[in-house]
């Protein structure tokens, strides 16, 4: 009997660890448990399949067990995609059609959030048309249309994370921000954080915010993440200006840390009790010891840059070092305590941009990115640089390569494909 209850809980921590449920996988840091993914691949090798979508996109795609779900613009349609990832056959399509078209950047296409679920249900935030949650038929399950309008030059893209029996949404970036948890079950609010960024009004000068002044170059683009702090789980966000802490069961702000600029693309990334936060627009980075109360600036930031590359992504930690993969095209590591540069390599690869908007995945020591020019690279997660492979795909992509189970799926521009 021992050995049955053994076998069973094995057979269910290996499904766990095959699954990507959400952007930036289980954790929210993008780490995978995994052993044996694929390392080198091209157009035509180790493709199990290709299928080719409708629009452009640059959300992530996320997995569980046959289900490959995937948000994409169609039209006036914004909608969520479920695949058979046996042979990419598309099983259902759902969305809405929206009310009022948004602004947003060119390089910014609709549905930028990626889908998230937790093997039951999938909710998609779909900006200023709402939250939504369907079953993994594709039956609607609820909807929030009343959550406000999303409104910023360049779009949105913060994606909803699971956690228990709660949904979290950083609704925003624009003059409404506010971060939102909801009952996963219902859609029904049970807490609400307004954040107060200053879009929309007179400025100081700022270096940092790209134009002095400006009250449009304002906002955060991050997806809250989760990390226990003392034994006790807490939400992380990079807003405008600052990182900050909430309990995640009454939306109470725990504690902030100063240091970022206007402008935040990435979401917070952990190890242990070390934070990572870092700006966009050639901005800000700081490093931080989670913990206390209130404001922490002085006590336990570990470091800070006032100014570093452009940053579209996210990065991930291991064993104490970071690694990033910058917007301009460079690769670097970083030193998880002190914040200082081990090394810095450009990737060259066969597109016509090298410049980058993936996030690191990194699993069994190797880090994987690919560029807007869709060149994917698996580099090494070490205190040196070490090239593992660059493979070419041909199609432009901004979103992050998902593993799950042996396989990889990448979405560009054109297609969702699976890698084995």
């Amino acid at each position: 009997m021992k050995a049955f209850f053994l076998l069973f809980a094995l057979t269910v921590s290996s499904l766990h660890a095959a699954n990507w449920p959400a952007w930036r996988g289980p954790t929210g840091q993008g780490i995978c448990e995994e052993k044996g993914l694929p390392v080198k691949w091209s157009k035509t090798e180790h493709v199990k399949w290709r299928v080719a979508l409708p629009e452009r996109g640059n959300s992530t795609p996320i997995v569980w067990g046959e289900r490959v779900f995937v948000t994409q613009p169609v039209g006036e349609r914004r909608t969520l995609m479920c695949f058979d990832r046996k042979d990419g056959k598309l099983l259902w399509q759902q969305g809405v059609t929206t009310a009022e078209k948004e602004p947003t950047h060119g390089t910014n296409p609709y549905c930028s959030a990626s889908p998230v679920t937790d093997g039951e249900r999938v909710i998609v935030s779909f900006a200023s048309d709402g939250l939504f949650c369907y079953d993994f038929a594709g039956k609607e399950l609820w909807k929030r249309t009343d959550l406000g309008k999303q409104i910023h030059i360049w779009g949105n893209a913060a994606s909803p994370v699971i956690h228990g029996d709660l949904c979290f949404l950083n609704f925003g970036p624009g003059e409404t921000t506010y971060l939102l948890a909801v009952d996963k079950n219902t859609g029904k609010t049970l807490w609400k954080h307004d954040e107060e960024t200053g879009y929309g009004k007179p400025q100081t000068a700022d270096p940092a915010a790209g134009k002095r002044g400006d009250p449009t170059f304002i906002g955060s683009w991050t997806t809250p993440t989760l990390i226990k702090v003392e034994g006790k789980e807490q939400v992380l966000m990079s807003w405008p200006r600052r990182l900050a802490a909430y309990d995640p069961a009454n939306g109470k702000e725990l504690w902030t840390c100063a240091g970022l600029n206007p402008l935040v693309y990435t979401s917070p990334i952990a190890e242990g009790e070390s934070v990572v936060a870092m700006g966009g627009f050639g901005g800000s980075a700081i490093g931080v010891r989670a913990g206390g109360s209130g404001d922490i600036t002085e006590s336990r930031r570990l470091w800070h840059h006032p100014r570093s590359p452009q940053r579209i992504a996210s990065g991930a930690i291991h064993e104490g070092r970071i690694y990033i993969h910058n917007d301009p095209g460079t690769a670097m590591c970083l030193d998880l305590k002190t914040g200082e540069a081990l090394w810095t390599e450009r990737l060259k690869g066969e597109g016509k941009s090298g410049t980058n908007w993936s996030s690191v995945m990194l699993a069994e020591g190797n880090c994987y990115t690919i560029t807007q020019g869709g060149d994917c690279f698996v580099f090494k997660a070490g205190p040196t640089f070490e090239l593992v492979s660059m493979n070419p795909l041909g199609e432009p992509s901004n979103s992050s390569v998902v593993p799950s189970n042996g396989e990889l799926f990448i979405r560009t521009h054109a297609a969702l494909w699976c890698i084995k």
